[in-house]
């Protein structure tokens, strides 16, 4: 980075920030979307807080899949941490207003998290491909050193690229119009308000999508694919049916963190699309958060009763 990046980077800094409208043309909705916010942020911490926390005390799930489970929770914890106690003070406050460090950070957390969201989530359906497919070797392939290891790994692959994108964004020079048309810091609607080429943004944009998304995306459809040919050929109806389990709480939390957050990042955008979009984005770093608990201590048979023991000593 050279002095005049250094001077470009520095009156930025100083600048006005932005304006989060949200939902600031329905004022009256304010109080009640702060009471149902809060209720959601709730839900979010003491759920995923309670899986994480059964999965270290619990000694029957001491397991690679549950391991990748706690890491899940406590990014879920932290995602949405990024957000919301921001909208929930301009909820109350009525005031969108964020400083331009404020949404630099804001983003910042935001596509950190997000990327290894991705990247956890195809981790854990290697291990329930190799539960399922190698069940001989699984000890073997995935001992605790190897998932310490690819934890480790994906946080210092993402973090520097993160870094590197969300200093691509700031260093645009801004419009006089500073009022974002999203209830957080986001890189699409950031860059809307650009009054710069933005191209090279939009291709460092969908290069890290197509690395950090969609590769492990792929990653997930090809293990399941596997999968479920192999459960398919199991002759028992309970074996069939207990494998099935123990993958339909991870295929759950994909679908809905992957559809909404594909659906909201890789379709044409307008200015007509701009409320479709918030709402999308709303989905994947919220109401998915809230479900990853449920889903999890609803549809898996260990965690369910291992919550129950921990609880009933409680």
């Amino acid at each position: 980075m050279n002095h005049s990046d250094l001077r470009d980077l520095e009156n930025h800094t100083t600048g006005p920030g932005f304006i989060l409208l949200g939902l600031s043309d329905h004022p009256s909705l304010q109080g009640l979307c702060f009471t149902v916010f809060l209720v959601i942020y709730l839900m979010v911490l003491i759920g995923n807080s309670l899986i994480a926390l059964i999965t270290v005390v619990e000694s029957s799930l001491h397991s690679p899949m549950y391991f990748f489970l706690r890491n899940l929770s406590f990014l879920e914890i932290c995602y949405t941490s990024v957000t919301l106690p921001k909208m929930l003070v301009a909820f109350l406050m009525e005031d969108g207003r964020i400083s331009f460090l404020g949404c630099a950070a804001q983003l910042y957390f935001l596509v950190l998290l997000g990327s290894i969201e991705c990247l956890l989530l195809a981790a854990m359906a290697y291990d329930r491909y190799v539960t399922i497919c190698d069940p001989l070797h699984y000890t073997l392939i995935m001992n605790g050193e190897l998932c310490v290891r690819l934890l480790v790994g994906l946080w210092l692959v993402v973090v520097p690229v993160q870094v590197g994108q969300t200093y691509q964004v700031f260093t645009l020079p801004f419009c006089a119009s500073h009022d974002l048309r999203h209830f957080f810091c986001d890189v699409p609607p950031l860059l809307e308000l650009a009054c710069a080429d933005t191209f090279w943004n939009h291709v460092t944009l969908y290069t890290i999508i197509l690395v950090f998304a969609i590769l492990p995306f792929s990653l997930i459809v090809i293990s399941y694919t596997k999968i479920i040919r192999a459960i398919l050929k199991m002759p028992s109806v309970l074996g069939r049916h207990k494998a099935f389990s123990t993958c339909s709480s991870h295929l759950g939390v994909v679908i809905l963190f992957y559809g909404s957050a594909t659906v909201a990042y890789l379709k044409r955008r307008s200015r007509d699309s701009a409320d479709t979009d918030k709402y999308l984005a709303l989905f994947y770093t919220i109401v998915t958060p809230v479900f990853n608990p449920l889903i999890y201590s609803l549809r898996n048979k260990e965690v369910r009763i291992a919550l129950q023991r921990f609880l009933w000593r409680k």
